[in-house]
């Protein structure tokens, strides 16, 4: 004991300081702890017999560290200078500089030792820690970008871990780490996402997203904060590309390339986590359906324009991830109708003319739609296409018949009937066909009603199409072409120029078709008549001869009709025939409700606008004595 007590003058020099101190003091203690390791070696037998026996005595190691924490370190200046000495070093290499860590952990080891680290050392490197960092995020939240500022809390924060490791006690851990995680993250959360998420999703800057979200996993309210400013970013976003009628044009690529990036970033970023895959949904749903039914015509539109056969570079492999793409979209889409009628609009015109890239792409999205939404809402798209296929067997069945009947045809007539009620309803329009064409549509009435009586057949020119045989100066061709192109064409069999009232008086064709028909043929890339004067434009006194000198690479040689754009009249048609829909819908779910329940309150039905067409039509009636009520009428 004595010999412990006189250690204690050599730390009382006001001369010593600083690393010089704690050396001392470090010095000191290992002294002291080879000492008491020979002293209990010498009293082995005894430490391990007598004082194991005897309760109130301590054994000679702890009689030691007692000796030492009562004399050396419990003495108020050392201790004090020994604390301020450690905490000094610490800051220091928290500001960069390059410390002694073995006397560091040498120190705190001693601390814990003699049981004083929490009392003595801990509460005050907590409270300079709080106190450091709390000054250090507010100063950098102002000078540093967002992914410069949470990139220094990641070092800070490996930092921390790395002087756990080293040199602090391992029950420093929980507290510390929450003092950085409170400081530099829990008191910016809304600051760093106001500040930056917006710029790290546009510049898809997933590295730095994926360590935004793994900082933000560390800190209460740091995930649910994260997911709330992550759906406001889509759902605002979102409205951008939906609500302006200029980007229409782009507007479904742009959906599927924003569905795409976030999808990538949840995955990549967020770790899969449901609860932001399941907010993107709920962010895409709101945001798609702000602008009603233009998001599903376009879609519809867009699916038309991959499925068509002019898009040369779509695989088979290729389109079925467009279309399963398309149908992510097509999910958050309320107006389901209006994409049906437009996507059947689009289908009809594949099937007919022969524009499909791919049958077996027709079928597939057929299938997909019909899992999303159910067998009713496929029906008459299902009717569609198997009409197609059912036309095709009529066709072999009626050459089969001509054969059989050994009659003679120069024609090879291809027919496809399209069932009432499966297909749009087409306007008849009458024209001039050629005699040997009506001869032949007559030998197929007569073998169509053959087989199946009581049916009738309209023929719909505007949908025909045929393949011509041509000679020019360069050599045969075939032009294929469709049934207006094909008048006009054959015209010239009886002469070398016509005037346009001259072919519109031997096609009986409408003017405005008239003139759209000549447009592509002598007008476009395809010239097989020349017009007389040169123009874009048909006009009424030009003429139009046979363009001889006709040549092409291709010996068959498709010439496109100059499509007239959709009308403003038939686009208004077609949203008025998805309203009627709508209505009847309604109409059938309110006689439905109110069969089953005999009477309703007016509140509950105040919300719908057709009840007052149903009370007309006597499908309900108010009660008399209650107006506020609607009773079914049996």
């Amino acid at each position: 004991m004595k010999h412990i007590r006189s250690q204690i003058h050599q730390f009382r020099e006001d001369s010593l300081d600083g690393v010089l101190f704690l050396k001392k003091i470090d010095k000191c203690w290992h002294n002291h702890c080879r000492q008491m390791s020979m002293i209990r070696s010498i009293f082995l037998f005894l430490d391990r017999t007598y004082v194991l026996h005897n309760s109130m005595l301590l054994s000679i190691w702890d009689m030691g560290l007692e000796l030492f924490r009562t004399h050396i370190i419990s003495d108020q200046k050392v201790q004090n200078k020994t604390i301020e000495g450690i905490l000094l070093l610490i800051e220091r290499e928290r500001n960069g500089d390059a410390i002694d860590r073995s006397l560091l952990r040498s120190l705190l080891s001693m601390l814990s030792d003699l049981q004083i680290y929490q009392d003595s050392f801990e509460q005050k490197f907590l409270e300079e820690t709080n106190q450091l960092y709390a000054a250090e995020g507010w100063r950098l939240m102002q000078e540093r970008e967002v992914s410069q500022y949470f990139h220094h809390v990641n070092k800070r924060l490996e930092e921390e871990e790395d002087r756990l490791i080293t040199y602090l006690d391992l029950s420093t851990q929980k507290p510390l780490i929450a003092t950085v995680e409170k400081q530099l993250l829990g008191e910016h959360l809304t600051a760093i996402l106001q500040k930056g998420l917006s710029h790290l999703l546009d510049e898809n800057q997933t590295h730095n997203l994926s360590l935004l979200y793994q900082l933000f996993s560390r800190v209460c309210n740091g995930i649910p904060l994260l997911l709330q400013h992550w759906t406001e970013y889509i759902k605002a976003f979102g409205s951008t590309i939906v609500i302006n009628p200029e980007k229409d044009k782009t507007m479904v690529q742009e959906l599927l390339d924003f569905k795409d990036k976030i999808d990538y970033i949840i995955e990549v970023s967020f770790m899969k986590n449901e609860r932001f895959v399941n907010a993107a949904k709920e962010a895409f749903e709101t945001f798609i359906n702000k602008r009603p039914n233009k998001p599903a015509e376009l879609t519809a539109k867009y699916v038309d324009s991959k499925l068509r056969a002019h898009d040369r570079d779509a695989t088979e492999e290729g389109l079925e991830k467009m279309l399963d793409k398309i149908m992510a979209i097509f999910r958050f889409i309320y107006g389901k109708d209006v994409f049906e009628a437009f996507y059947k609009k689009g289908l009809v015109k594949r099937l007919l003319f022969g524009k499909s890239a791919s049958a077996d792409a027709e079928k597939s999205m057929l299938s997909k739609l019909k899992h999303e939404c159910g067998a009713v809402f496929t029906s008459k798209l299902e009717g569609t296409f198997k009409g197609t296929e059912l036309s095709k067997d009529i066709t072999v069945q009626f050459k089969q018949y001509v054969q059989n009947q050994h009659l003679p045809v120069s024609i090879e007539l291809t027919v496809n009937i399209l069932t009432m009620g499966h297909w749009p309803t087409y306007v008849p329009v009458e024209v001039h066909l050629p005699a040997e064409l009506v001869r032949l549509q007559e030998l197929f009435k007569t073998f169509y009603l053959g087989k199946h009586s009581g049916r009738k057949l309209q023929w719909q020119s505007t949908l025909g199409h045929c393949v011509l045989k041509a000679e020019f100066k360069e050599g045969k061709k075939e032009l294929q072409v469709c049934l207006f192109q094909m008048l006009v064409l054959l015209t010239f069999n009886d002469g070398e120029e016509f005037s346009v009232e001259d072919i519109k008086k031997a096609t009986g064709m409408e003017d405005g078709e008239l003139r759209r028909t000549l447009q592509s043929l002598a007008c476009g890339k395809a010239r097989v008549l020349t017009k007389i004067p040169k123009g874009k434009d048909v006009e009424d006194g030009d003429k139009f001869t046979c363009n001889h000198d006709f040549r092409h690479e291709l010996f068959r040689i498709k010439i496109n009709q100059i499509q007239m754009k959709e009308t403003v009249e038939e686009q208004a048609s077609t949203t008025e025939t998805i309203f009627q829909d709508r209505q009847y819908h309604i109409d059938a779910a309110i006689v439905r409700i109110t069969k089953i329940r005999k009477a309703l309150d007016h509140n509950l039905l105040i919300s719908e606008k057709r009840i007052e067409s149903l009370i007309d039509r006597d499908y309900m009636e108010r009660d008399k004595e209650n107006p506020n009520q609607y009773s079914y009428v049996a």
